[in-house]
């Protein structure tokens, strides 16, 4: 196995194949030798922005991914990682030579390199809400890439130039190490290469802190491989106490590494003495009952320190972590840290809502999100087990995080969205008012039509209009121009203000028309409004905007809010009824004469429907169906005025009459609704003298003003209505 702290310098990087190629077969080991070749030709002379050789930074690259037992694939595009720059067609080539697998690693390299100014940009910002992208450019790195593998690359990639860094002193090496520190490290975590994670940390943290890091490697008082000689006879030691109980036991163990202990003193405000897992091990047993009996074997075996022990097997954390954590004094004098748990809970921590990442940074992520890390990293965890199976292969190149894409915007910031949204999407997820005025896009510099798909990585920049508003077009999912949820319903929720103010603006010229023409300019708005029944101004105008108050209410109600109230002249009643003859009217006023009369507009009567009549000032009798609202608010305010009456035969023999009816129908909008609804009405030779139409949230709401010799004709065209596609429902109003 080859060790992950292995250095390689420009002298001794004549490409140590051996080192490549461990644990590879004869086939794969050629493969490794042709990229050396290839590879040492291409990359002579040239050097990385950082000052690096090219040859032995791909060389570096390699050796770690040996390191981590990744496939020959994975250890030739390390290898080959930089040929693009200096090849043309490099990806053609290497496809050739290699294979498509290798070539579509390197280009993943290659797409996800692009990201360095803007990781770099992150890193250096100290505004909260720059930093917080931090964690988006992680989720950003991993859905770039179909192949987990490249993400793996790029981390070997980092840990390379740090190890450069160490021996060179370069100016950006602070930067890159606050990049490392903040994006990287956390990834590596993430995905369970934990051999990473911990020397990006303390190299990074050797830049950021130099001090700090000279401190606390001073007061460890031991080189680390004699802190690793102490912890492998500690384990030696330890397993043949617990095998001589008949226990089946595994334990192992490391140095805790020097990042680690700043952060426990700094988040613990503990001095140097207080910390007791410099080292540390780890003991896995079967059963809880073993997990106890190793506790007793530990401190028989070294001297516990007190208040250092945590039984969080009886007591779960909130996260339900389980685990008994003690600390003792080992025979040196020196503190020894050791945690005992079954497999079972080990596997709940490093893969369930307690894995060790979670509680490490601070917060929790979303569900998708952290079940698909978590097989990422039980991946990883197999590959022990499983190196040779083309099963876990298949499963390890597939693992990616492809449920969102990551676009930027032109000053740099990541904006998540979910896979298919469009510039259009983009806007709106950025603010309300730029979705709405969004009127062009650019994807790259190039410009795009508003339903493009975008992708990852893409740079978005929205072209706005200072006035105007979005199109309907943009609701119509056969075009395509939206896929989130968020810009559906702010598009709908523009239209739906949109028409609330319409109708209010309606309603308020119906009703200022009829103050202004019955010489009430100055009325109380308010009272008026009480007065119809309505429990302010805005609610009134939107219902006669609708159509749901009727200029004859209005009036109405003015007239008699100044109109001295005088005995109405009773009409003079006879006995009996008038007879058809006696009148030319379509409506007969039981036990009176001829009179004049008129049918009520808001309510529309038709025979053979019941009719009543109200004695109006000066214009006669308004017939009114007697459920009509209008109708029954005037009898509640003048139930002496209200007079019987009936149709006549006029009304139902004499073909020519006809009468205004209104029917109202709700329908999923969609095209053609109005015109199939018409064809119907046509069909029916009913003539419609006025439509009124009003779109809401996908609701389409229409009334028909048409003119019929009877009510039995408003049902037939009811009931035919309601048979056309996507009616909801259909009423006469």
């Amino acid at each position: 196995m080859v060790s992950v702290t292995h250095a390689i310098s420009q002298k001794d990087a004549a490409a140590p194949i051996e080192l490549l190629a461990d644990g590879l077969g004869e086939d794969e080991r050629a493969l490794i030798k042709n990229a050396v070749e290839l590879a040492e030709g291409i990359y002579e002379g040239h050097v990385l922005g950082t000052g690096e050789s090219v040859w032995t930074h791909a060389i570096g690259m390699a050796l770690i991914a040996a390191s981590l037992r990744l496939d020959a694939e994975t250890r030739v595009a390390a290898i080959l990682f930089a040929v693009g720059e200096y090849v043309e067609d490099a990806i053609d080539k290497v496809t050739a030579s290699f294979g498509e697998p290798v070539a579509r690693l390197v280009d993943g390299l290659r797409r996800l390199n692009g990201l360095r100014l803007l990781t770099r940009m992150t890193a250096k910002a100290t505004a909260p809400e720059i930093r917080a992208q931090t964690e988006v450019l992680r989720k950003m790195l991993l859905a770039m890439v179909e192949d987990i593998r490249v993400v793996l690359l790029r981390l070997a990639s980092r840990t390379q130039t740090l190890r450069y860094f160490t021996e060179h002193k370069v100016d950006v090496r602070v930067d890159v190490a606050r990049e490392s520190l903040d994006i990287y490290a956390p990834l590596a975590n993430r995905l369970g290469v934990w051999q990473l994670k911990w020397e990006l940390e303390d190299l990074s943290f050797r830049f950021l802190e130099p001090e700090t890091y000279k401190r606390i490697a001073k007061m460890l008082d031991e080189r680390r491989v004699e802190r690793e000689e102490f912890i492998q006879s500690a384990i030696e030691r330890l397993q043949r106490e617990i095998a001589a109980v008949g226990i089946k036991a595994e334990v192992y163990g490391r140095p805790k590494h020097i990042y680690s202990i700043y952060n426990k003193m700094r988040a613990k405000r503990l001095d140097f003495s207080q910390v007791y897992d410099i080292r540390a091990l780890r003991v896995l047993v079967g059963e809880v009952r073993d997990c106890y009996t190793v506790l007793g074997i530990v401190n028989q075996m070294w001297q516990p320190i007190g208040q250092e022990f945590d039984d969080y097997i009886s007591n779960p954390k909130g996260n339900n972590y389980q685990s008994l954590h003690t600390a003792v004094l080992a025979g040196d004098g020196r503190a020894l840290e050791v945690q005992i748990r079954t497999h079972d809970m080990h596997k709940h921590a490093e893969l369930g809502v307690a894995a060790h990442w979670r509680y490490k940074e601070g917060k929790g992520h979303g569900g998708d999100y952290d079940e698909k890390i978590a097989l990422l990293r039980s991946l990883l965890s197999w590959r022990d087990e499983v190196a040779d199976s083309a099963d876990w292969v298949e499963k390890f190149k597939r693992a990616s995080l492809d449920d969102a894409i990551y676009v930027l915007t032109p000053q740099g910031k990541v904006v998540d969205l979910p896979r298919g949204a469009t510039p259009i999407d983009f806007a709106y997820r950025l603010h309300t008012d730029v979705g709405h005025h969004c009127r062009g896009a650019k994807v790259d510099g190039h410009l795009v039509p508003l339903n493009t798909q975008l992708e990852n990585g893409q740079t978005v920049e929205i072209t706005a209009a200072k006035e105007g508003g979005p199109s309907r077009d943009w609701l119509n999912p056969i075009q395509g121009y939206v896929a989130t949820s968020r810009a559906r319903n702010k598009i709908k929720q523009y239209f739906s203000q949109r028409e609330e103010e319409e109708l209010l603006a309606r309603g308020r010229s119906v009703v200022t028309r009829e103050m202004q023409r019955e010489g009430h300019s100055r009325a109380n708005i308010e009272e008026l409004a009480a007065k119809l029944g309505f429990k302010n101004a805005e609610s009134m105008f939107l219902a006669a905007g609708r159509g749901e108050v009727g200029s004859r209410a209005v009036q109405m109600v003015l007239r008699e809010a100044d109109t001295p109230e005088a005995p109405a002249a009773e009409p003079e009643f006879v006995v009996g009824r008038a007879h058809a003859g006696q009148s030319n009217d379509k409506v007969l006023i039981v036990g009176v004469g001829k009179l004049m009369t008129s049918l009520g507009r808001c309510c529309k009567p038709a025979p053979p429907d019941a009719i009543e009549g109200f004695v109006t000032r000066g214009r006669g009798v308004s017939i009114h169906r007697v459920d009509c609202p209008d109708f029954q608010r005037l009898v509640k305010s003048h139930p002496e005025r209200v007079i019987q009456a009936e149709w006549g035969e006029k009304a139902y023999n004499n073909r020519e009459s006809v009468f205004p009816v209104d029917i109202a129908v709700q329908a999923i909008d969609r095209q053609g609704l109005l015109r199939d609804i018409s064809e119907v009405l046509s069909r029916e030779k009913l003539n419609v003298i006025a439509v009124n139409t009003l779109t809401k949230k996908g609701t389409a709401f229409m009334r028909f003003t048409m003119e019929v010799g009877g009510v039995a004709q408003v049902q037939r065209a009811i009931t035919l209505i309601r048979e056309v596609s996507d009616v909801i429902d259909v009423q006469r109003k």
